[in-house]
């Protein structure tokens, strides 16, 4: 029946609470759902949040999409990024257009942008470090500022902190590149 819904009738947005705490909600702009996920005094648009904390302290960022526990908990203005992972792209601000795929990938990220982390503790503790391509767990973990960096495979480029223009494919390739340029390894090491 038409009058059995959650919902409303009019143009409000809907809001969920849980033990009086934010909890979730569905608006013309954002949506979110999870105790604490998208500031609900956030004036960016196009986010979607899912998970406790996720997008937490948003303000202006806009078209973001955060799905796990924390997921881009700490952005401000970042824009367009996508984060998917517990924790992934927790501490990123202002960091514009990265995307996050596993467990605590790209956490450590605060402005850097345009980087690509697939896999847990992928780009791990990168901070400002831009144009970084990271596939498999624990690939590029240690960069930090390096640019232009791209790692094909679990622990490939691993220790890599500051290094530029490098490409590693296979299994722990270049692992032990720590400020080396323009390398190129393929196979595992």
């Amino acid at each position: 029946a038409t009058t059995d819904f959650m919902g409303s009738t009019n143009d409000a947005d809907v809001i969920f609470k849980r033990n009086n705490v934010h909890a979730g909600r569905i608006g013309i702009e954002n949506t979110s759902f999870g105790v604490n996920a998208l500031n609900p005094a956030s004036t960016g648009s196009q986010n979607t949040a899912f998970g406790a904390s996720s997008l937490y302290y948003n303000t202006t960022g806009y078209q973001n999409t955060a799905s796990g526990a924390s997921s881009l908990s700490s952005n401000t203005e970042g824009y367009q990024n996508t984060a998917s992972g517990n924790a992934s792209l927790y501490s990123n601000t202002t960091g514009y257009q990265n995307t996050a795929f596993g467990n605590a990938s790209l956490p450590s990220n605060t402005t850097g942008s345009q980087n690509t982390a697939f896999g847990a503790s992928s780009l791990y503790s990168n901070s400002t470090g831009n144009n970084n391509t990271a596939s498999g767990a624990f690939s590029l973990s240690s960069n930090t500022t390096g640019n232009n960096n791209t790692a094909y495979g679990t622990s490939s480029l691993r220790s890599n902190t500051t290094g530029n223009n490098n490409t590693a494919s296979g299994t722990s390739s270049l692992q032990s590149n720590t400020t080396g340029n323009n390398n190129t390894a393929s196979g595992t090491s």
